[in-house]
């Protein structure tokens, strides 16, 4: 349910390790094959318990001014049922749902409708046609990657009716904030569920599926790897990228819009969101390419994790900063937001900056220079499912001799600057960086369990070399 994520443990491959993309990658990635009790315990937790933890948050801040507490006081001691609250609930409206059915229907449009020119005129940026990672059944899909180019369309039109059109308010997105709650659910369970079906009677490739015989588990982590359809559609780029992402600097436009209506003038902090959260999403679009070879696309297959996660969890909780402002509108104090600004700029700077140094050593094969130095690797062997032994080197200079995910450090310190923009009136809107904490925390272990079985003692010497996984000195 992140935005983004990536491969922690930089590494390049020897070319004889290409010469069988389907025996180096089946049973290294992806979902599991069988599910033990915890497994299957957490996945039962989450379908049942997500839905309702996003409801809460957004009741909590319609209802009792983003108080947490609140709620659950006024149940416990009698002064509301919990069918007074669902009863102040805003329904399903047939405007939010002709909102929502316009704005899905204009993205997918733009993703497969209008191939990508700002790869044309933009130096630097890579876009079009681009080819994935090798599949474990050893496909290599093609991508139309023009994400950048849909973000850029969307914000113009979106800009250009509120200086020029007035096709409707600024603060349509907030004004309908839980009637497209609903419509957000209506999709992500809809496409979770044709995947679901998809997987078991038409996928796009059986040799990529995985069955565990567990309904539950199969239903929220997925069965086909790549799902399509027709030649482009590929529901885990858009899905990952489309819905949620493009509409996240929307949403938060929306809410600077409402802040001004109701208070006067938008917030320093407001603003803050706005920009640090922006650059977030920019970079994503800008490196759209690069997300081809991350986990979410690679490793994952698609089920209610990201089907849902992607229409639900992203756009309603990580713009939880914006909304949590309606309410309260903070004025911080200048030293203080120059310092929000200044850890969030940092922490984009070692995130981009980590992912360059991995991306750099594994497009040249280690022959480059990072800090200005040749870089130290370790040079590792594993052996793939067909018994071939393979080569891969494992990088230890740059940040990532400074811990062995120092990528996700980097994200935790942006996501740190979100939370602090708001002050520190009210948890709600530090939500985000426990959840980030707890979600990239668990993908470290994920990673290196892996890793630690792929490489045996050559990952043992890996951590030697570098032995903190996130905070040097801490773990």
């Amino acid at each position: 349910m992140a935005a983004k994520s990536q491969p922690s443990a930089p590494q390049t491959k020897s070319p004889g390790s290409m010469t069988n993309g389907r025996a180096a990658t089946q049973g290294q990635w992806g979902r599991a094959w069988e599910v033990d009790w915890f497994s299957l315990a957490s996945v039962i937790f989450l379908l049942l318990c997500a839905p309702f933890i996003v409801y809460y948050f957004i009741m909590a801040c319609d209802q009792y001014s983003c108080s947490l507490t609140d709620p659950v006081l006024d149940v416990v001691t009698g002064r509301a049922q919990l069918s007074d609250i669902w009863a102040k609930t805003p329904p399903v409206t047939k405007r939010a749902a002709r909102l929502y059915a316009a704005w899905v229907t204009f993205q997918v449009l733009l993703y497969t409708m209008l191939p990508d020119f700002c790869h044309k005129v933009l130096p630097g940026y890579v876009g079009g046609v681009q080819e994935g990672a090798v599949t474990p059944a050893g496909v290599v899909n093609k991508y139309e990657i023009n994400g950048l180019q849909a973000w850029l369309i969307t914000h113009l039109l979106w800009f250009a009716n509120s200086h020029l059109l007035s096709w409707f308010s600024p603060t349509v997105i907030f004004d309908n904030w839980i009637p497209l709650l609903w419509c957000a659910n209506i999709l992500g369970y809809a496409v979770s569920t044709f995947a679901m079906i998809k997987g078991y009677f038409f996928p796009t490739d059986a040799r990529d599926c995985k069955f565990t015989g567990n309904f539950f588990y199969n239903y929220m982590m997925g069965i086909e790897f790549n799902p399509r359809v027709g030649k482009w559609f590929d529901f885990k780029l858009f899905f990952n990228g489309r819905p949620g992402i493009v509409a996240w600097t929307l949403i938060n436009l929306s809410f600077a819009a409402k802040q001004r209506e109701l208070h006067g003038h938008v917030t320093n902090s407001m603003v803050l969101v706005n920009v640090l959260q922006a650059i977030y999403v920019l970079d994503f679009f800008w490196n759209e390419t690069w997300y081809l070879k991350t986990i979410d696309i690679c490793h994952d297959h698609f089920g209610w994790y990201l089907g849902w996660g992607d229409c639900v969890w992203l756009p309603y909780l990580y713009t939880l900063q914006g909304l949590y402002l309606v309410y309260h509108p903070v004025q911080l104090s200048t030293p203080y937001a120059l310092g929000v600004l200044l850890l969030g700029l940092a922490g984009y700077y070692v995130f981009r900056m980590a992912n360059h140094q991995k991306d750099l050593f594994r497009r040249t094969d280690g022959r480059c220079l990072i800090w200005g130095r040749k870089p130290k690797v370790i040079e590792c062997a594993y052996t793939s499912a067909d018994g071939q032994k393979h080569h891969s080197k494992l990088l230890v200079s740059g940040f990532w001799g400074v811990a062995r995910h120092f990528n996700y450090t980097g994200d935790l310190m942006g996501s740190l600057a979100y939370c602090l923009a708001c002050g520190g009136g009210h948890l709600l809107p530090y939500f985000y960086i426990i959840y980030m904490t707890i979600l990239l925390t668990h993908r470290c272990l994920r990673d290196e369990h892996r890793c630690a079985n792929k490489y045996g003692r050559d990952w043992e010497r890996y951590t030697a070399a570098v032995p903190y996984r996130l905070l040097p000195g801490i773990f």
